[in-house]
């Protein structure tokens, strides 16, 4: 593997993410021009990077430095909640109560086809917290206990959403289109089974993988959504209410076993605990860049006080079928 050069300013605290401090005195389009090869061998080498010192201060100069690193641009469909899209494959951070964790989990990692590598560019820090923190996810596999991770790799992992106009995403917002012969046309395609409410709503269900091989390393981790879309992740307070409103089968979005069981809280809650052990936590500055290789790290965002903004790149697609899979079902 291509080693980073001397010239490159890197540090890394004890419990926190590798990060490059640097400057940028042709401005931040130029800098990740000259710098694309060592940011991404950086990236390759650790699963992440923040770089600290380019100054980004607006959506323009985000999407100039987001094309400067990436190959591809995406957008995003079967989002699980809204974005603001700025253009020039720019996103808003996802829609997520402030007050609330956001758990760990690899971007889309419950769809067929996914970006393999996430940026984030922060404008304008909250006032406390709000951290996006990473996790490797190949030493979270080796932390977990081996007869569950046996279990998923059998099994996969499956994902059940009951699409509402009140809470996350909407169905035509999720697919892209109102056209219901499109969304099926899409269901079928990317084998997710749905079914047509009465109330004019869509129920989803879609198995997926669990363990996958990194598409370039090789290396064995730990990819899925299975705690952060999970009903015991969310606050008690709020799945008590989605559950007296819309009743234990229509919830908004929960992860299953992939024959269909219940995956219990306590399940759960080792999963997330795994998942602090392994946490790496940088707080952000004004200006900073962090770039999270989607399959190798998990990423989260922490609850935050105060006026937060940062912007997302979806960046060059993977596909799960090129991820060698170690077992489970698509």
């Amino acid at each position: 593997m291509t080693q980073p050069a001397p010239a490159l300013d890197l540090t890394q605290r004890p419990g926190g993410p590798v990060v490059l401090t640097t400057t940028a005195p042709q401005g931040p389009a130029a800098w990740a021009a000259q710098n694309r090869d060592a940011v991404r061998n950086l990236v390759a080498q650790y699963g992440h990077l923040y770089v600290r010192g380019l100054g980004l201060q607006d959506w323009a100069a985000t999407a100039a430095v987001f094309r400067g690193l990436t190959t591809t641009l995406l957008g995003e469909r079967e989002a699980f909640a809204p974005r603001q899209h700025f253009g020039d494959g720019v996103h808003s951070s996802t829609s997520w109560p402030a007050n609330q964790q956001m758990c760990m989990h690899h971007e889309l990692s419950y769809t067929l086809e996914f970006p393999g590598l996430m940026l984030f560019a922060c404008l304008n820090p909250p006032a406390a917290g709000g951290a996006t923190t990473v996790s490797d996810a190949a030493a979270v596999l080796e932390a977990l206990p081996a007869d569950l991770v046996a279990r998923f790799e059998r099994e996969g992992w499956m994902l059940t959403r009951t699409y509402n106009d009140e809470i996350g995403a909407s169905w035509p917002d999720a697919f892209g289109t109102d056209d219901r012969a499109a969304v099926e046309a899409y269901c079928r395609a990317n084998a997710i089974e749905f079914e047509w409410t009465t109330d004019g709503g869509l129920k989803t269900r879609q198995r997926r993988l669990a363990v996958v091989r990194h598409p370039v390393s090789g290396a064995r981790c730990w990819f899925n959504q299975i705690a952060f879309l999970n009903e015991f992740t969310l606050d008690p307070d709020v799945r008590e209410f989605l559950v007296d409103t819309y009743g234990p089968d229509g919830l908004p979005f929960t992860t299953r076993f992939g024959n269909g069981e219940p995956i219990g809280p306590e399940v759960i809650a080792l999963i997330n605990d795994v998942y602090t052990a392994h946490t790496l936590r940088e707080p952000w500055q004004a200006g900073d860049l962090l770039l999270v290789d989607n399959v190798r790290c998990a990423h989260s965002r922490e609850a935050y006080q105060g006026d937060r903004q940062v912007l997302v790149g979806l960046a060059d697609s993977v596909k799960l079928a090129d991820c060698a899979p170690t077992g489970g079902a698509r």
